[in-house]
């Protein structure tokens, strides 16, 4: 962009209702404009808006109201009732400032009549009107009409001069409220958008014509200018569906270019040969896999046949039988002469895959483990066997793919527990994992069901298979919510359990941004157990602070019985299986999300006996109450998911968005899942006809799909 002034400062002063608009002629350089070329705009305005994001007259333009008010009901004087809010046109016969005893406080009092009667209008703390408002001054102003010193009198909430043939743009109609800040008020952003609203006939329009049509919306410009200075609330809501696809569109345009550029990026090793080893896996297990399993394995073969590298993410709920599925897929490189890698993010939950891999594969793959806590000796065992070949299946943590953990011919990678990270760490995972231009097929896995449109905005780039149901033999886990007026009854019901020769789980919270103190908190904890509630059994404690042979250690005490009470962290919300322990107590439940404490309650109900989830906590908030409820009701993850949706919305589901994709400024999951939908489908059918969007069409949909994704796509646009 020119580093020089514009020609001439627009938005000078009001202009009349529907100004005649410019050519349609798009032009970034003026769009992209400073702030300052805004009139009565200066350096320090500017500077302010700055805070909000706002730098050009385009960013004016994208910035969305959050909701409207509706004036559009202008009354009369004689209209106007007691305690009620609305607008009026009135002209100033006189205005003063009045003396008050409060200190402080500043009222301006005008008289102002229309045809049909006079009254008092009061301003606070607005001193400068006593000098502005002159006699014969025409206003429009929004108020209530009160009793003050027992005489009507109407208090001024907001209020605009009025000359001829300007706009009324606060006060009256449908008004926009605008996301606005201590620093930024939003009767300035509404004014400084109404002076360049007309500039709207500048944007291009990113929806390509036929997809417009298709979807029955209305051009960008006309929805600009519905969006920010509405006829009526229902032109409003129309202009919102408009900008809501494009938003969920252009991010599905994104998503799905960055799938299909990353597949030729690199060739894969195909995977055809009949599966052998694989499927002797299957049939040495001690149950039958279920429909969903098999309906999982079967889309997985179809990946793995193919010389592109796949990129799947399979999501089941916890205890669906999702490592099954993972460990025939791994099979399926083993016995194509190539090694598989199952990557996981702690070396706790390492060291728990290793002994079930070992255990339902048995002889049919040398296993190993490889993360930063193997002694110096099995490490340099474990690589020299990556190497050479002799490891065939190696489970570990991100030591997996560090530069001196060369494989030997590494032909797939499963990411468990990977629902934290998005396309640009995705990215990073599967160029570490490729060499010499051929690339291992990649599998995520998350245990943390979420609902199928966020699913779509947060794995777009992935094919998604779903598990669900459990392995049959599994009893749901039965929960209840504690008082604290009813914790011993907790106590006594796990004293009951333990007699049983059951075990139990006590987790504590995590005390936010420190790991020594949560784990504090759980030694305490372990202590006050030890001394009080549950004492004469064994209990002990594990969180992250420890070494990780410590950690190891106390889980196989635990699994073997020695243990029969693991106060721990969250360390334990995923990964660990001991069919015998049957309760699970969590301490201040009303910290935790719905999907973490639904893993949590997963850690239990593992075996065949019937197993119970004791929440324990201070719940004071209605949100708080409903999450919890929630989780009592049912057992089912993904109807969790979409109660988790519902109560805190996706922007706390998702934290910060580390996908590297665009904030979703007006989409609502949980109200436009049928639009996202369709703008999935819309954009399926976009590529299809324009893989790259190299037409001269589809300019201005790929200028916008560069703007959202420069960093992450980059290397395709330079393509």
């Amino acid at each position: 962009m020119s580093a020089e002034p514009l020609p001439v400062r627009f938005g000078g002063g009001r202009y009349r209702q529907r100004p005649p608009a410019p050519p349609f002629t798009p032009d970034a350089a003026l769009l992209q404009a400073p702030l300052t070329s805004v009139a009565r705009v200066g350096t320090a305005t500017a500077r302010r808006l700055s805070t909000l994001g706002l730098v050009s007259v385009g960013d004016l333009l994208e910035h969305f109201p959050r909701r409207y008010e509706d004036f559009s009901q202008r009354r009369t004087l004689s209209e106007l009732r007691l305690g009620e809010e609305a607008s009026v046109r009135v002209v100033v016969d006189h205005a003063a400032l009045a003396a008050t005893r409060r200190k402080g406080l500043q009222v301006v009092r005008a008289t102002v009549r229309d045809e049909t009667g006079v009254v008092e209008a009061v301003w606070f703390n607005q001193a400068y009107l006593a000098r502005l408002l002159e006699p014969g001054m025409s206003v429009s102003v929004r108020g209530t009409m009160k009793m003050r010193g027992g005489r009507p009198a109407l208090l001024v909430k907001t209020h605009e001069l009025l000359g001829v043939g300007e706009d009324v743009v606060h006060t009256e109609g449908v008004v926009p409220v605008y996301p606005a800040s201590e620093e930024v008020s939003a009767r300035l952003l509404r004014t400084l958008v109404h002076k360049v609203l007309p500039l709207a006939r500048r944007v291009p329009d990113p929806l390509p014509v036929s997809v417009r049509l298709r979807q029955g919306l209305p051009s960008r410009c006309d929805a600009l200018t519905a969006l920010h200075a509405p006829r009526s609330l229902a032109e409003g809501r129309s202009a919102r569906e408009r900008f809501v696809f494009e938003e969920l569109f252009l991010l599905q345009v994104g998503l799905l270019l960055h799938k299909g550029a990353e597949a030729r990026r690199a060739a894969a090793p195909p995977f055809t040969d009949p599966p052998r080893l694989s499927q002797r896996f299957l049939t040495q297990l001690p149950f039958e896999p279920t429909v969903h399993q098999q309906r999982a394995i079967a889309e997985i073969d179809r990946d793995l046949a193919r010389p592109v590298p796949m990129r799947r993410l399979l999501q089941g709920d916890v205890g669906s039988g999702k490592t099954v599925v993972a460990l025939y897929a791994l099979l399926r490189a083993v016995e194509h002469a190539r090694q598989g890698a199952l990557l996981v993010p702690t070396e706790t939950l390492a060291a728990q895959h290793l002994e079930t891999v070992r255990a339902l594969v048995g002889g049919l793959a040398q296993c190993e483990l490889l993360c930063a806590g193997l002694p110096a000796g099995q490490r340099r065992a474990t690589l020299a066997g990556l190497a050479d070949g002799g490891v065939q299946l190696c489970v570990g943590t991100h030591a997996l793919l560090q530069e001196h953990a060369a494989f030997k011919d590494l032909g797939l990678v499963v990411v468990d527990e990977q629902h934290r990270f998005g396309v640009v760490q995705r990215d990073e995972l599967a160029r570490r994992a490729a060499h010499d231009g051929v690339a291992p097929h990649l599998l995520y896995m998350t245990a943390t069901p979420i609902p199928r449109t966020l699913a779509l905005t947060v794995y777009g780039d992935l094919d998604l298979t779903v598990v669900a149901g459990s392995p049959a033999g599994r009893s749901p886990v039965r929960t209840r919510l504690l008082a604290e007026k009813d914790r011993q009854k907790g106590y006594v019901f796990t004293r009951k359990q333990l007699d049983a020769g059951r075990q139990a789980y006590v987790v504590c919270p995590t005390i936010e941004d420190s790991e020594s103190l949560s784990a504090a908190a759980a030694v305490e904890e372990a202590q006050r157990l030890r001394e009080h509630e549950l004492r004469g059994y064994r209990v002990a404690v594990l969180h992250g602070q420890m070494k990780p042979a410590e950690r190891q250690a106390t889980m196989a005490a635990f699994k073997d019985g020695d243990i029969q009470v693991l106060v721990a962290t969250t360390v334990i919300e995923v990964g660990i299986d001991v069919p015998n322990a049957t309760v699970m107590i969590v301490e201040g439940a009303e910290r935790f999300g719905l999907a973490q404490l639904h893993q949590l309650r997963g850690r239990v109900g593992r075996g065949s006996a019937r197993s119970y989830c004791l929440l324990f906590g201070n719940v004071q908030t209605p949100q708080a109450k409903d999450r919890l409820r929630a989780l009592v009701h049912t057992v089912d993850g993904f109807e969790l998911a979409d109660r988790d949706l519902e109560i805190r919305g996706e922007g706390q589901l998702l934290g910060t968005r580390q996908s590297g994709m665009p904030d979703l400024k007006l989409a609502r999951l949980l109200h436009d899942r049928e639009t996202l939908v369709r703008a999935r489908e819309q954009a399926q059918a976009t590529l299809a006809a324009d893989p790259l969007l190299r037409l001269s069409r589809s300019a201005p949909l790929l200028d916008a799909v560069r703007a959202a994704y420069g960093e992450e796509l980059a290397w395709l646009f330079r393509a």
